[in-house]
């Protein structure tokens, strides 16, 4: 691959489709601020826009060359200024494949190349590549960049066993999404959208609308609001179902290879030494039925890979189902930890005062606007305060296995959290005036996440001596054995 090599001519579109998108809020504010008088000026406005964009997406594809040489993967760009970029091999840590729907089309994808210095975009991304191409491109990368000597003998070649892999079924992959939660996720992004456009909605519309909600009967108005969650909920499902569609794991060596997406089709690499801590998560809702999901906390990265901060190694798999998945792909992480240290009975009252924080809001909001209601949080006060603690409260604790630390917390799901100690950065022991009164103590370990960035990882109350435990633990002052 020595000479320079263009990138398919697709990626022109996505250069324009991205620049449009760079400009689409200005745009849709020129509509709506000039749609009436000056409605032709501002099309002619658009029309030259349209042109010089077009014009850019082309010479910036024309200027955009790549190639491999001496061990390097060698970049360069720019119309006006010309850059480079060189990436040695040596530094490259991992290198995603992505194919959306245009991609699939034309039968081409997306490299995304990252390094341990890499931000909140990868180190280097080629936006339109023959699929083919691609995953040549990822081997020669991948592959060794010193050669061996030509006196040395060749290893004598073994039978090499097929690689372990997982793939998801149809029937989990609907339990993901009947179990996502994605409603609340879809209604606060709908919120979100409502407030930014609200300011344009003519005046009398909106109250001619609020009128009419208004005048409906309390049966009615029940009957659509469980529509319009039915339909949210089924939303959610889709959204999900297509997002981890065809979800395979695959362990090669010392990387694990993920393959998801029905529609943008992703295949992520994640070299294990870059792995910080592995995660077991239950929902409220999956617990009970004995589903968890698998993440990992890597080390450096992008926001590129579309995770929300942490990775998910299998987004769901029954709970006596996870030794084995561990003991195949990350067998430095198995034997999961049952019996955890609890927290101490003071801390009881704590965790249940903390977890009435928002009902107690909820009440002096409904006690102001809509006071005849005022008994509907005041149950969900005592109710949802008291169960969510109590959880909370049960579920938090630790444990020490040698150079392993299991660590346990509830926010609204349960988290149980497995790191080693060469992984953690920091430990920090707080205390406030209550908390020293009644022996109490709050520990936080730092590990490095996504971007580089420091990842936390907090239990409150703790008896005061399992947090010098932890401390021991951290410091090294006590020893342990693997």
């Amino acid at each position: 691959m020595f000479e320079p090599k263009r990138l398919h001519p697709a990626a022109i579109l996505f250069n324009l489709i991205k620049t449009v998108r760079e400009f689409l809020f200005a745009i849709v504010l020129g509509f709506i601020t000039f749609r009436d008088e000056s409605l032709f000026y501002f099309g002619l406005i658009i029309a030259v826009l349209l042109v010089l964009f077009i014009t850019a997406s082309v010479l910036t594809w024309y200027r955009y060359t790549y190639r491999i040489e001496e061990d390097e993967l060698r970049i360069e760009y720019g119309v006006f200024i010309r850059k480079k970029r060189f990436i040695s091999k040596n530094r490259i840590q991992s290198i995603d494949l992505t194919s959306g729907v245009i991609h699939r089309i034309f039968k081409l994808t997306k490299v995304q190349i990252e390094t341990a210095g890499t931000g909140t975009s990868a180190e280097a991304s080629l936006s339109a590549v023959k699929l083919e191409e691609g995953e040549a491109l990822r081997q020669e990368l991948k592959s060794s960049a010193v050669p061996p000597a030509d006196d040395e003998e060749a290893p004598e070649e073994t039978e090499k066993l097929p690689n372990p892999s997982a793939k998801i079924s149809f029937k989990r992959l609907f339990i993901v999404g009947t179990t996502s939660g994605s409603v609340g996720v879809i209604l606060a992004l709908a919120a979100a959208g409502f407030s930014e456009f609200e300011q344009f909605i003519p005046e009398h519309y909106f109250d001619n609308t609020i009128e009419w909600v208004v005048g409906l009967g309390v049966i009615i108005l029940i009957v659509m609001v469980i529509f319009l969650l039915l339909l949210l909920w089924l939303l959610g499902i889709a959204g999900t179902m297509i997002k981890y569609g065809n979800f395979t794991i695959t362990k090669n060596d010392e990387e694990l290879f993920i393959t998801r997406g029905l529609l943008e089709k992703k295949q992520v690499t994640i070299p294990l030494k870059r792995i910080q801590a592995v995660g077991i998560q239950e929902s409220i809702i999956r617990q009970p039925l004995g589903y968890v999901t698998v993440f990992a906390e890597i080390a450096g990265g992008s926001m590129d890979k579309g995770e929300d901060f942490s990775s998910i190694l299998f987004p769901i798999m029954k709970r006596d189902e996870l030794e084995e998945f561990l003991e195949t792909f990350l067998p430095d992480y198995a034997g999961v930890q049952r019996e955890l240290t609890p927290l101490p009975k003071q801390a009881l009252k704590y965790y249940i005062l903390r977890a009435a924080v928002p009902f107690l809001l909820l009440v002096a909001a409904v006690a102001i606007f809509i006071p005849a209601f005022i008994w509907i949080p005041l149950i969900l006060l005592l109710v949802g305060g008291l169960l969510l603690g109590w959880i909370r409260y049960k579920d938090g604790g630790f444990t020490i296995r040698g150079r392993r630390l299991t660590l346990r917390y509830r926010v609204l799901s349960r988290n149980t959290l497995l790191l080693y100690h060469k992984r953690v950065q920091a430990f920090e022991k707080k205390q406030h005036k209550v908390q020293r009164l009644q022996n109490l103590a709050t520990a936080r370990f730092s590990i490095v996440g996504t971007m580089g960035a420091g990842k936390h990882f907090t239990i409150k109350d703790l008896a005061e001596s399992h947090s010098d435990e932890l401390s021991d633990w951290f410091s090294r002052r006590k020893d342990s054995e693997d």
